[in-house]
């Protein structure tokens, strides 16, 4: 029988905890593509190639290419995509570090239809092959109160992808008719299978004082779903409430008497 595989077999090692990166091990002439800036190591005799396009083989033409590239815009990357072909003769080894805290999640897309659907920015590198697009959102309640808008990334092929997310990722595998409802920001992927849409939190109370937003992500099976334990968002929103304020002073964490602390250890003038 004859090999239908399109994407390099790459090998791979997911090393670190809280902080990943992931290790690619190439033998000769294969290749790994990934968003720019998002390499750490790479052994000698590895090419490195800016290139445009999606990363699949399917579109040679430059017109193509050009518009490919241009889609991925619209999710908020690059126009551009970097390859890491192995050169030598033995086999190398090419580094990838997520961008903040959180976990690396490999994706085999042979054992998931084929496509993987993901929030706009988590995609890190793949083997070549796999095509990274866009996904538009055909419902427009999920686009405007979705969390990630009209547009998610798509990633299709028959190979290996990795992702990147914050925090803790809970892997869900949904049967036919279940139905599992996230918190907008938390969803990081999902497979082709299950039907995404968005529904109100039901109560006046709950959605103005409930501290969770107007809006669920509402995911029906079959398929599996991938959640993060802390969004991208949600930690900027922590780490800017805790800066320093104005001239220097920051926030009394802890404290009972807060402000009148300060101003009993002489911090405010008058």
């Amino acid at each position: 029988m004859a090999n239908l595989m399109r994407n390099h077999e790459i090998d791979f090692h997911i090393i670190g905890e809280e902080m990943q990166c992931v290790e690619i091990e190439l033998d000769p002439q294969e290749t790994v593509i990934a968003e720019a800036g998002s390499l750490m190591t790479m052994d000698d005799a590895i090419e490195m190639k800016t290139i445009f396009g999606d990363g699949s083989d399917k579109t040679s033409s430059l017109l193509g290419k050009v518009f490919s590239a241009g889609k991925r815009v619209l999710t908020g990357e690059s126009l551009f995509l970097t390859s890491y072909t192995n050169m030598g003769y033995g086999k190398r080894k090419a580094t990838f570090a997520a961008p903040y805290p959180g976990k690396v999640l490999p994706f085999d897309l042979s054992r998931l239809d084929g496509k993987v659907i993901c929030q706009k920015d988590a995609f890190l590198c793949a083997a070549k092959g796999v095509a990274v697009g866009i996904e538009f959102q055909k419902r427009i309640g999920v686009g405007l109160f979705g969390g990630e808008g009209f547009i998610m990334q798509k990633l299709e092929g028959d190979g290996l992808a990795f992702v990147h997310a914050g925090g803790t990722i809970i892997e869900r595998s949904l049967n036919p008719g279940e139905t599992l409802r996230v918190d907008t920001g938390c969803l990081v992927a999902f497979s082709s299978g299950i039907d995404y849409n968005i529904e109100m939190v039901k109560g006046i109370k709950n959605a103005f004082f409930g501290g969770e937003g107007l809006f669920l992500a509402t995911l029906s099976g079959p398929g599996k779903v991938w959640i993060q334990s802390l969004p991208f968002s949600r930690l900027a929103d922590r780490i800017i409430a805790s800066a320093p304020k104005m001239g220097g002073k920051r926030k009394g964490e802890g404290s009972i008497l807060g402000g009148l602390g300060d101003l009993l250890d002489g911090d405010n003038h008058f």
